[in-house]
């Protein structure tokens, strides 16, 4: 289950990851870092977003979806 965008947890957040399905499998290297820091900068606006508790802050997951890649214009 996702989570909402929250300021406090996001002042905290320590790490940044990001979950791929496997239908981006194949998907090179540089296009996924460069979808990934477009979705890290904005994370308010990702579709999936959860923050993981961590002992010194949390994580920010965000798992990549068609709906996001539409809204980067990555896909049409």
């Amino acid at each position: 289950m996702a989570n909402e965008y929250d300021l406090y947890r996001e002042a905290l957040v320590i790490e940044a990851n990001t979950n791929w399905p496997d239908e981006f499998a194949d998907w090179d290297a540089a296009t996924r870092l460069q979808v990934e820091a477009q979705l890290h900068a904005e994370p308010q606006a990702a579709a999936e977003l959860a923050y993981v508790r961590q002992h010194t802050g949390f994580a920010r997951e965000i798992t990549v979806t068609n709906a996001d890649l539409q809204r980067l214009r990555v896909l049409k």
